[in-house]
């Protein structure tokens, strides 16, 4: 069963809703103890729920039909920012709740700890929520062993994530496709998830990528968010008439001087599903192999199978990212270990994007949205 559970994109979800409802019953508890207008706290614990159920709730598809795309997009983001303070709350109450125990002189510090813990995460929404599209260029170096002289130096500008929605407006992506195009890449690749769910402006996004320029043309993969919209044909075809090729289980070969370079790409490859499956045949000998594929934890198969180099975005970076002691913490940690920038392992790398876009919460902290430009190089 747990099995099955974790195989639902949606699982998350219901895990974010057992924690918001069982703080929401911890808090009232605390609230009816303390407080006479039990009518108040018990019409406000009323719509918590129903806001936390709904920001559940319109992450299946016969929800998001019955109600329009920016009021699901606002109430799903609610919902979480709900379920934040929910938590900054349940510790401040943890921390006054111990204050009886200390001299007057620590109870004042420990209610004023109590009070910024209450505070705190209301703050960090809004700083993450300012800095969400604030695009910067991410240049990396990405050693290959063996690289034939007319690749060394060979430049690729990726583009992921961009998640066209409420959140990030057709402008602002703008302003990120003109960052692309300005580092003037041998070739351009998108990898994955234009837009968040269906009804987002997909043409939109797909006008903008269509102004994506480098020598070569542009390249791109599938992300699972086309899958949940179950847009992939569409983008797939409207791909091919701006100039974008998605390759969809499919290679394409490309020649630099008297180097080839093979790029391949897959699908989005469902969690806990057999990773790239029958992607050793679209390896082409002699050459070196590159494999597009939307999440970076098929990294280990992709190199046993013989790619030099796979190139991914999924994660946001953690999207909210805090290090401690050399550690991060983030959210993206619990599902892959390849969560941002470069990775090296058995002769292969793969390279993590941060992406441009956000979900759930519009919140940045931590993990910069980018634009990443890979400089390939001789080891």
């Amino acid at each position: 069963m747990g099995t099955v559970l974790l195989r639902l994109h949606f699982f998350p979800g219901f895990c974010l809703l057992l924690l918001g409802l069982g703080l929401q019953f911890h808090i009232l508890g605390w609230l009816l103890s303390r407080y006479r207008q039990r009518g108040w706290i018990i019409a406000g614990a009323s719509a918590s729920t129903i806001l936390l159920a709904l920001g559940y709730a319109l992450e299946f598809q016969w929800a998001q039909r019955i109600s329009t795309v920016k009021w699901w997009t606002w109430l799903e983001c609610a919902a979480l920012v709900e379920t934040i303070w929910l938590i900054g709350v349940s510790l401040a109450l943890l921390i006054w709740r111990r204050t009886a125990q200390f001299d007057p002189a620590r109870r004042k510090i420990l209610r004023t700890a109590g009070a910024a813990v209450c505070v705190l995460p209301v703050l960090g929404t809004g700083f993450g929520f300012m800095r969400r599209n604030r695009f910067h260029l991410s240049e990396v170096s990405i050693p290959i062993p063996s690289l034939p002289r007319d690749l060394d130096g060979l430049r690729i500008v990726q583009i992921t994530d961009i998640h066209l929605s409420e959140f990030l407006s057709e402008r602002e992506l703008a302003a990120a496709i003109d960052m692309a195009n300005e580092t003037r890449a041998n070739l351009a690749l998108v990898t994955g998830d234009l837009i968040t769910r269906r009804g987002d402006p997909l043409d939109a996004c797909l006008r903008q990528l269509a102004r994506l320029r480098a020598d070569a043309g542009v390249l791109g993969c599938l992300g699972n968010h086309e899958v949940y919209a179950e847009v992939e044909d569409y983008v797939t075809n409207q791909g091919r008439r701006i100039g974008i090729e998605f390759l969809r289980h499919q290679s394409k070969q490309l020649r630099f001087g008297s180097a080839a370079i093979n790029f391949a790409g897959v699908d989005y490859q469902k969690f806990h599903s057999r990773y790239l499956a029958g992607a050793d045949r679209l390896i082409v000998p002699g050459a070196v192999n590159i494999l597009l594929s939307h999440n970076p934890d098929v990294f280990p198969v992709a190199a046993a199978q013989g790619y030099h180099l796979t190139i991914a975005g999924h994660t946001h970076g953690g999207q909210v990212d805090f290090e401690i002691l050399h550690q991060h913490l983030n959210v993206a940690r619990y599902f892959t270990p390849y969560v941002r920038g470069l990775y090296r392992g058995q002769k292969s790398s793969v390279y993590v994007s941060t992406g441009l876009g956000t979900i759930g919460v519009p919140v940045r902290i931590g993990a910069p949205p980018e634009i990443s430009v890979l400089r390939l190089c001789a080891t």
